[in-house]
């Protein structure tokens, strides 16, 4: 039986249609596809479209939420909990997330076996609350398809890229037939770009997307983690704006078939900043993204990053080890890379040989020797990590360990009496065990070499200056163990665009590699028996320490539980 079918059957039993006018309506659905409510009110089987709410509610013995009130927060990343193509295959419409509850609104009678795909995709108990179709239609596209300008765009820059795409402003008349060479070298196009650029800068963005698509373009900017989409050009600019950007970071203007990469530098308000340019072919065109480094950044003393007092003495005491190795772990973009930096920068004296191999070096440090990964010209992690061990090292730095040939020399290096500090792509710190081992790594060598697992998230901060305390109850409390009875909650204000967070906050997990471990180690012991090593040592996992930051304060339980599980 089609949900559909379901809701006209409600309504012939309530008698308020007959079987025939079902019948009638669901033949005419077959020929318009329209939703069946507003068939039923059409066809005046249903006397008004208020009247089939009202009955659906009473029905399902569901709240009844109407179109003005269907506003999703926009401080939880609730697109990423329900993405816009499951949202319209299903008609559902996340609306708040409180907790591990999410409060969902759906157009049709619930089904079961989507409410417990959405409990496990959301790690959340799914609340329900009942709209039309119609209405949950036009709030979808609402949602998932809006600009929230106050999000991201100051004012000024705002009206200087609306006064770009106003007709009359100049940028209309460029040729975008003649958008390379000395065609591209006209103001409206360069000023388009600094704008862009200026705005990224002053709106503290990591990251510009600019994408097309058949009758659009995209811009997004990676504000803390969380991509904020701007107004876009025209789609007819979307050639001139990639032209620019690829002389810009000396990329071949003419070639489009395959990804290329560059980079360039710019200078605003004393800032040096460096520019990383990737495109890549697409359906629609060249994608472009622009990853913004700010060389003005001071490396962070360790003692700033986020550590609790007990992680630092435990991270500091490991780091200052003569050898051994240690790992972080963790998505791309979550700080590993700053985390390393401010051990090594802290590690740097004259008596202390330090050697970085990075793809790329982001950061320049004064003292230290850093190379970078040119594997077009054989210059690998794995070959420049051979040249190291003849260049009587101390400390090593390896990027990430992508391979086997390369955790084999790192492994290699830190017994025989170096420190090796590397990273690996994992969800926690025990993973990382497994994956060593996954690649081809003996169990033996990585009990024997390994003397630390860190894993590692950035959280978004709350902004100090409009945060609002929030009253715990008993439940909330007891399922997240928390000891405090008043938290903070993001509520937006003009400094922070609305949002609600400003800036990030490291949240660390961390596994010493004991007796106790290292032996189940080289048993080649199950994943479980390593968790239970780390509960038995009290060891604090990512979530627990998240709600240490929610806390003091500093960040919201829906940040922590978006960037960790259990």
């Amino acid at each position: 039986m089609s949900k559909n079918l379901q809701i006209g059957e409600m309504l012939v039993d309530q008698r308020l249609i007959s079987r025939d006018q079902l019948e009638v309506a669901l033949a005419e659905q077959a020929k318009t596809k329209e939703p069946l409510g507003r068939i039923l009110v059409r066809l005046r089987f249903i006397e008004s479209d208020q009247q089939l709410k009202l009955i659906l509610s009473k029905q399902l013995n569901l709240p009844y939420v109407p179109l003005d009130q269907l506003k999703p927060k926009t401080d939880q990343r609730l697109k990423e909990l329900v993405p816009k193509d499951m949202a319209l295959e299903h008609l559902i419409l996340p609306l708040e997330r409180t907790g591990n509850r999410l409060k969902l609104a759906i157009s049709k009678p619930p089904d079961i076996i989507l409410t417990d795909n959405l409990r496990k995709l959301t790690n959340c108990d799914v609340q329900t609350v009942i709209t039309t179709e119609e209405e949950m239609r036009e709030a979808i596209e609402r949602f998932y398809g809006s600009t929230n300008l106050e999000e991201v765009v100051s004012s000024s820059a705002l009206y200087e890229v609306s006064e770009l795409y106003a007709e009359g402003s100049g940028i209309e008349k460029v040729n975008l037939e003649q958008a390379t060479g000395v065609g591209m070298d006209t103001a409206p196009v360069i000023r388009l770009v600094d704008i862009l650029l200026k705005k990224a800068l002053d709106d503290r963005a990591s990251d510009i997307h600019i994408e097309p698509f058949a009758d659009a373009i995209t811009i997004r900017y990676r504000i803390d983690g969380v991509l904020y989409e701007l107004p876009p050009p025209p789609p007819k600019f979307h050639a001139a704006v990639v032209s620019r950007v690829k002389i810009l970071a000396r990329i071949d203007i003419a070639e489009k078939r395959v990804p290329q990469d560059g980079s360039f530098a710019i200078n605003y308000q004393g800032r040096k900043i460096d520019v990383r340019v990737s495109t890549i072919p697409v359906m629609h065109g060249e994608k472009v993204v622009m990853r913004l480094l700010d060389k003005r950044t001071e490396l962070l003393d360790l003692g700033q990053l986020g550590f609790d007092d007990d992680q630092l003495k435990l991270f500091e005491e490991c780091t200052k080890r003569p050898f051994g190795l240690i790992f972080l772990t963790g998505p791309t973009g979550s700080g590993k890379s700053t985390t390393l930096y401010a051990v090594i920068s802290k590690r740097k004296s004259a008596a202390v040989n330090i050697l970085t191999i990075e793809d790329p070096v982001e950061y320049q440090i004064s003292g230290i020797n850093q190379v970078q990964v040119k594997p077009e010209i054989g210059l690998t992690f794995a070959t420049g990590l051979r040249a190291f061990l003849r260049q009587d090292p101390d400390v090593i730095l390896v990027g990430e360990v992508r391979d086997q040939e390369t955790a084999e020399i790192c492994i290699r290096a830190s017994l025989t009496g170096h420190l090796v500090l590397s990273t690996l792509h994992t969800n926690d710190a025990v993973t990382a065990i497994t994956r060593l081992i996954d690649i081809g790594i003996r169990p033996y060598l990585v009990a024997g070499s390994l003397i630390l697992i860190g894993a590692q998230r950035l959280a978004r901060r709350l902004c100090p200056r409009c945060k609002e305390p929030k009253k715990l109850d008993a439940k909330m409390k007891a399922d997240y163990r928390l000891m405090v009875d008043t938290i903070y909650q993001p509520k937006g204000c003009k400094e922070c665009r609305g949002i609600g967070y400003w800036g990030r906050i490291a949240i660390f997990e961390f596994l010493p590699v004991d007796e106790k471990l290292r032996s189940a180690i080289a048993r080649n012991e199950d994943i479980d028996v390593f968790r239970k090593i780390q509960r038995e040592g009290n060891y604090r996992t990512l979530r627990e320490s998240g709600m240490r930051k929610v806390e003091a304060g500093l960040t919201s339980i829906e940040e922590v539980l978006s960037i960790s599980y259990e």
